[in-house]
């Protein structure tokens, strides 16, 4: 039934305006005339009870005086009288309704956008908008909107949050001879949303690529759970990335969580492309609705210039596509189509005397070649050369090698014959460019939703044994004290519910008991301020560490409590806690915030008192998979480190993994009562010796 309703919206077969009107330069003129001029096939159902007839088509007094159902009714009405003709749509069996009337939730009438979609929903009719440009559709020659004509045709479908932007790409679609089959304004997305558009195109024959220009997701759960089922690349462009809520945040994690970031996380962990810019996004639409996924790491990059080699080498460097020299065998082949002074090693550069032939034979060749995963190809216009003939070289050369599971992207620099050379070959499928860094781009592109794909297809984690129970009453138990923040000792025993390996930590309230704690603890110890109202204890002087012996342990103690009390003099002080001093490890942080849009989202990074400042981190929308968490271990700056360098050993990667892993799970589990969390350092130890959590954070809800 969704699907059914969404296909009344995108494809309709018959269509009511209301709000048509007879005068030019009005929406519901434009609406009528659009539909007519691009040739929808359907009946058209001008809505209108002051005028007989609009562009020779019969006007209606109302759609209840229609004389058959309809299965999408287009609404330009004014926002107070949208009500008044819902109960009519659905007595006409309308299916959706595409509202382009303005004034609901983006002018802060949210109660009447709310009413709205209740009413519809009572009718059995699904809302796309309101506040929207409206739909168009190819293949149903369907111009369901105010953008003055359909896109140039092609593959791709684009889902757009701004419709005056989506008015403007229309027009680009025919000057950057990009296709789209479909164009879909999505509005304030009051009910119809990003995942439900999805799920429809994923069925959709006529398209192979879905491009998304978002704003903000009302849910973006369940926008990821449809994204990962997708069988279609999907790339998006995210707008508005500045970081949010830092100011208010209370842990490191909170201050170092931006939009950009998590929902840079959320796309990865969807298989979703991210594209840069507009631009951007045409490019990598181009090639995901035309070529293959770059299964391998095995990218040959064939040019007749020197220059333009050397900068896709700097973009395929960039773009995270390692090249590599061919075998000899393909070297040896290579070499039979170039002038002695030319190259077969990786770029293979052909020379400016290359022609048709040696394109031609050279692509054939490594295309078919079992090495060989992919190839850009790159050509400088020359006098010798007709920039057509070269594309049609390229275009047999491929067909004639049959290998359709190998992606190909071109890149043609000159002038108008370039460009001529470009328009034919995206028209006849290959993806091909005016600069040798777009084609790498794009081909990146290619490369970015193969891994996606692999990693959403891999095999699930066991499920780890935890005590959620425990972790809730410790959790009941400060609520109940009056807290919205844990204690550390509390916080580490949270943490080891879930599995995190944790220094043993005790709570001292006097001298002579942190002198006996220490003792059995053993010493060197540290020693740590306990209070809810000091989150950052260095700050405060409340830390202590490489304390040797009794008589330290006691100065320790009086220091701390006089530095917190001095830091913050109303402060509510528990204690002080006594801790083993773990041995020297990396020091690396773990944390988490409840994002407004994607939950419970894990950070990693480098670690200690420097976090803020080195922002090394990387998130992910939990939980995370181990495998997910070995690819966040590899995204920081530091990840040599961890990697061992300058004599040191490997860490033990495997061990933070699960650690990372198994926090996700925590987070996730307790999304209603955790709000942000750390664990900071996280010492790690050699491969094979672990990791241990040193100091730990939780901070709750507000309830």
């Amino acid at each position: 039934m969704e699907q059914e309703a969404l296909t009344g919206v995108i494809e309709p077969k018959t269509v009511a305006v209301i709000g048509a009107s007879a005068t030019p330069g009005k929406i519901g003129y434009s609406v009528v005339q659009n539909l007519v001029n691009d040739g929808f096939k359907g009946t058209i159902y001008p809505i209108n009870p002051g005028v007989d007839e609009i562009l020779g088509l019969k006007a209606y007094p109302s759609i209840a005086d229609v004389p058959t159902n309809v299965d999408a009714a287009i609404i330009t009405i004014p926002a107070k009288a949208v009500l008044s003709v819902i109960d009519d749509c659905g007595k006409k069996g309308v299916k959706g309704i595409i509202v382009i009337t303005s004034g609901f939730s983006e002018t802060g009438n949210r109660e009447l956008e709310q009413e709205l979609v209740s009413k519809a929903h009572a009718n059995g009719i699904r809302v796309l908008g309101p506040n929207i440009i409206g739909v168009l559709s190819n293949s149903a020659s369907f111009n369901g909107s105010f953008a003055p004509f359909l896109p140039y045709s092609g593959k791709g479908a684009l889902i757009s949050q701004s419709g005056a932007l989506l008015i403007a790409l229309d027009a680009a679609t025919y000057t950057r001879r990009v296709g789209f089959e479909k164009l879909i304004s999505i509005g304030n997305m009051a009910d119809i949303d990003f995942a439900d558009l999805i799920e429809w195109l994923d069925k959709d024959p006529n398209t192979s690529c879905i491009s998304l220009y978002i704003e903000g997701f009302k849910n973006g759960r369940s926008f990821m759970e449809v994204a990962q089922k997708t069988s279609k690349p999907i790339v998006a462009l995210k707008a508005g990335v500045s970081e949010h809520g830092a100011a208010a945040a209370a842990s490191h994690t909170g201050s170092l969580a931006g939009a950009a970031k998590v929902y840079g996380a959320a796309f990865q962990q969807s298989g979703v492309i991210q594209a840069s810019d507009l631009n951007n996004l045409f490019d990598r639409t181009l090639a995901l609705s035309l070529q293959p996924p770059l299964k391998g790491d095995n990218l040959l990059i064939i040019t007749n210039g020197g220059g333009v080699g050397v900068l896709a080498t700097d973009a395929a460097e960039k773009y995270g596509i390692p090249l590599k020299f061919a075998p000899k065998d393909v070297q040896a082949e290579l070499k039979k189509h170039m002038p002695e002074f030319g190259s077969a090693k990786n770029p293979v550069d052909l020379t400016g005397q290359a022609g048709y032939d040696w394109y031609y034979e050279s692509l054939r060749y490594a295309i078919g070649h079992e090495w060989v995963d992919g190839v850009v190809v790159l050509y400088c216009e020359t006098a010798v050369t007709n920039p057509l003939e070269i594309a049609q070289g390229l275009k047999k050369a491929i067909d004639e090698a049959g290998a359709k599971d190998k992606p190909v992207t071109v890149s043609f620099v000159g002038g108008e014959k370039s460009d001529e050379g470009i328009r034919w070959l995206v028209e006849n499928g290959i993806p091909a460019y005016t600069a040798p860094d777009l084609a790498v781009n794009a081909m990146a592109a290619l490369r970015e939703y193969a891994r996606s794909r692999e990693l959403i297809s891999s095999a699930p984690d066991a499920e780890f044994e935890v005590d959620e129970k425990l972790a809730r009453e410790i959790i009941k138990n400060a609520r109940e004290d009056g807290r919205d923040s844990l204690t550390e000792i509390e916080a580490k025993e949270v943490f080891r519910a879930y599995g995190l390996p944790t220094t043993t930590t005790k709570l001292a309230r006097t001298a002579d008991e942190a002198v006996e704690l220490a003792k059995k603890i053993g010493f060197p110890v540290v020693m740590k301020i306990v209070s809810p109202d000091i989150l950052h204890k260095s700050d405060a002087g409340g830390v202590k560490v490489n304390i040797k012996d009794e008589q330290a342990a006691r100065e320790a103690y009086q220091t701390i409590l006089d530095n917190a009390k001095a830091y913050k003099a109303d402060a509510n002080i528990h204690g002080v806690a006594v801790q083993e001093m773990a041995p020297w490890g990396t020091e690396v942080i773990l944390g988490s915030v409840n994002d407004p849009t994607f939950g419970p989202t894990m950070m990693f990074g480098l670690g200690g008192i420097f976090v803020e400042v080195l922002k090394d981190v990387t998130f992910r929308v939990a939980p995370v998979s181990q495998n997910q968490a070995k690819n966040m271990l590899g995204e920081i700056r530091g990840a040599p480190i961890l990697r061992g360098v300058r004599g040191e050993a490997p860490r033990d990667q495997k061990a933070l993994a699960e650690t990372i892993s198994r926090y996700s799970k925590m987070i996730l589990d307790l999304r209603d009562e955790i709000s942000e969390s750390d664990a900071n350092p996280v010492l790690v130890y050699e491969e094979g010796k672990g990791i241990k959590v040193v100091d730990a954070r939780i901070i709750l809800k507000k309830k």
